[in-house]
């Protein structure tokens, strides 16, 4: 593994290879075992491996969309095109190879055998191929195929003379490349045309190389720019002829800031070999619209798992959803000279603000705005108009706001839905009570896939019909909790309950290894914030709540003296910006002495303050055992339901994030009516006409009436 990494050090402007450097590395995990068998869950060390990539790609900015495309996608991508045991899979332009292992994580998580999936590859970056290579090494695939070189110029997957051809193929090829036609190799692959060499249009001939490589019956999806779908010329002709053959299945639009390099918005070309889709599908493309199935993140856009949930399960349905997904049939797509732009057939733009002339002028609130938010207020179980509104006398077309105002009345609205909010709670628990069980057997059936499949399925069945939330945001909870419990549940199937809550506390406790004294002050301003971060783990309160409230009593208690001493200490002579502690006492400025303690009072305040420091710390210098010692003690069954009360609160948190934010979004409806309504014509006429008479009574005041 050591011939694909290079240690090296730079002075003045050389570059050589530092051979101490490597010799303490493998000094260093020479003291180790490093076997599967030896981790919390197999594969860890792939995992490391993979967050280490991550981690690069965050810090390198642009360059870092050379070798790494965000994750989530790519297990997006696994779940549309569902690779299998005893299939191969390719990435023509495969980085750090990120596409191929998480294609094999895929199968392993559905209950399939990833040693019996080939996986296959080529990249033309030197150091994203030998990144690729150490990827697969890290995840324990010694028979990953990997090759070096120019996959439009020279591929080299090739059996027999003849290109390779692969079942599944996942790639995110470089955006807005130039290429050369001259000596390229198997020119026939691009059949349907030849896009300008120059001008940075080389996107489509990525995938006229994937349909040529692409399995009669197989499947593939590519990460694309939006230019794709729209630029005319050679461009349109390479399209008419994919959309003909029946080779494009979908277009999925992802939102903006997603992609490490640009922050343009990307789609996913779903495409299918030359036996075309499946019976139901032939006869037009899905178009999904995702650009807002994203989280803002300080410098990128996140792809969560309730996202992608979304998008598979809009995927699978092959179905309508107004604002999100369409099946738009090959004769509409001629009509518009197949131009794909993904918004001309779903428009996700929200509807303009309705603004009603009457209710503007006169006051009261339509009630045909009330109506079309009926579903909103029906899912909180509130009658508007008989609970926020009152109605008009002969005016049955519009109602008017309460009298005690808008704003009071919108303030009521949490607990006008805390009813229905309950009775969500209770189908939660009863569903939680009826299936918990399946994960308690995680460990003894080890049946994941299987487990989360059923999961999500009874969980959206059980709690749809209270109302509140519909099926993408209870599917999208359940995904995304499971999603985030992903490491746990691998360590739960591998180690069971006892051994997760061990890994938990040597987690806990490696926060409190202190750096050596030579340590410069940004390691240990780590190690002090490592070490309240895991104070502050779960567990910890778990498993040590008497601890845990001496801990904050004696803490609180010290925090209180230090300021009593501080306020009661005689100030110090100093300059502007001093020493910190004591009272101040700045040159030339008489200091404030009304705080002042006797000395005697002074002494023995610090004297309890030296004592309650010591207990601290000899409380803080035992939280390490007293954690080992609580998991230690734990039965089997209670650390079953310590898990399984994590695993608990986790989900119910997960979906409460959705009801509060419909929740939010009805109160901000309600305020919406109250800023365009509440104030008439009338109103504000009379303000003017009072302000005017406030002004005429100032001039006469003044003595120019």
């Amino acid at each position: 593994m050591l011939s694909y990494i290079s240690f090296t050090e730079s002075r003045g402007g050389n570059t050589k290879l530092t051979k101490p450097v490597i010799q303490q590395l493998i000094d260093h995990f020479s003291e180790y075992r490093l076997s599967n068998e030896d981790f919390e869950f197999p594969d860890l060390l792939g995992y490391a491996y993979e967050y280490l990539i991550g981690e690069f790609a965050d810090e390198g900015g642009k360059k870092g969309g050379q070798f790494y495309t965000p994750r989530s996608v790519i297990r997006m991508m696994n779940q549309l095109v569902k690779p299998q045991s005893g299939m191969s899979v390719y990435d023509p332009c495969c980085g750090s190879a990120g596409m191929l292992i998480l294609a094999k994580e895929y199968v392993q998580d559905h209950g399939g055998d990833e040693s019996h999936l080939s996986v296959y590859g080529q990249e033309d970056n030197g150091s994203a191929w030998a990144m690729a290579r150490m990827n697969l090494l890290m995840h324990g695939v010694a028979d990953g195929v990997i090759h070096h070189g120019d996959t439009l110029a020279d591929p080299q997957h090739v059996q027999g003379g003849q290109l390779q051809r692969f079942d599944r193929i996942l790639t995110n090829p470089p955006f807005a490349q130039n290429y050369r036609r001259a000596g390229m190799k198997f020119a026939e692959r691009m059949g349907y045309g030849w896009t300008p060499e120059s001008g940075k249009k080389a996107d489509l001939m990525f995938i006229q190389h994937v349909l040529a490589v692409l399995e009669a019956d197989g499947i593939a999806a590519s990460v694309m720019p939006h230019g794709v779908l729209f630029r005319g010329g050679e461009e349109q002709k390479i399209r008419r002829q994919i959309i003909e053959e029946g080779r494009l299945e979908a277009v999925i639009g992802i939102g903006p800031n997603v992609f490490y390099g640009t922050g343009i918005p990307a789609c996913i070309l779903v495409l299918r070999g030359r036996d075309g889709a499946p019976e139901g599908r032939r006869d037009g493309v899905l178009f999904i619209n995702a650009d807002r199935e994203v989280t803002a993140g300080r410098t990128q856009n996140l792809l969560e798992a309730q996202h992608a949930e979304k998008i598979v399960s809009a995927y699978e349905s092959w179905s309508e959803i107004p604002g999100f997904a369409r099946v738009v049939k090959v004769s509409e797509l001629v009509q518009n000279d197949y131009n794909l732009n993904i918004r001309r057939y779903v428009d996700n733009t929200p509807a303009p603000e309705p603004q009603d002339v009457r209710a503007h002028l006169y006051g009261g609130v339509p009630r045909s705005e009330i109506a079309a938010r009926k579903a909103q207020f029906d899912a909180f179980g509130i009658e508007p108009e008989g609970a926020l509104f009152r109605l008009r006398d002969g005016d049955p077309e519009y109602v008017d706001f309460l009298t005690e105002g808008y704003e009071a009345t919108a303030a009521r609205i949490p607990g006008l839905a805390q009813e229905r909010e309950v009775v969500l709670e209770r189908a939660f628990h009863s569903w939680w009570r009826e299936h918990r069980e399946q994960l308690a057997k995680l460990p003894v059936h080890r049946q994941k896939s299987q487990t989360r499949e059923e999961l999500l399925t009874t969980f959206v069945a059980a709690l749809k019909p209270v109302g509140v939330l519909d099926s993408n945001q209870l599917a999208g909870a359940a995904a995304a909790w499971w999603f985030d419990a992903k490491n746990d549940l691998d360590v739960l199937m591998a180690k069971n309950f006892k051994g997760l809550i061990d890994g938990w506390v040597r987690s806990i406790a490696s926060a409190f290894e202190e750096p050596s004294a030579k340590a410069d002050a940004k390691t240990k301003a780590r190690y002090r914030a490592a070490m309240r971060k895991a104070r502050e783990h779960r567990l910890v309160p778990e498993l040590l709540p008497v601890y845990v409230q001496q801990l904050e009593t004696a803490e609180a208690l010290l925090a209180k003296l230090d300021a009593r001493v501080k306020a009661g200490s005689p100030p110090k002579r100093t300059s502007k910006g001093g020493e910190e502690g004591g009272n101040e006492e700045v040159d030339g400025e008489e200091p404030d002495l009304t705080h002042i303690l006797p000395a005697k009072e002074l002494t023995a305040l610090k004297k309890e303050q030296r004592k309650v420091k010591a207990e601290l710390a000899a409380l803080k210098a035992s939280f390490v055992t007293e954690l080992h010692d609580a998991a230690k003690k734990l039965t089997p069954a209670q650390a079953q339901e310590v898990v399984l009360g994590f695993l608990n609160a986790d989900l119910y948190a997960r979906m409460n994030r959705f009801v509060a934010a419909d929740r939010r979004a009805l109160v901000e409806v309600f305020l919406k009516w109250g800023e365009k309504y509440a104030v008439t014509l009338a109103d504000l006429e009379q303000r003017r006409e009072d302000s005017a008479k406030r002004i005429r009574g100032f001039m006469e005041a003044l003595g120019y009436a």
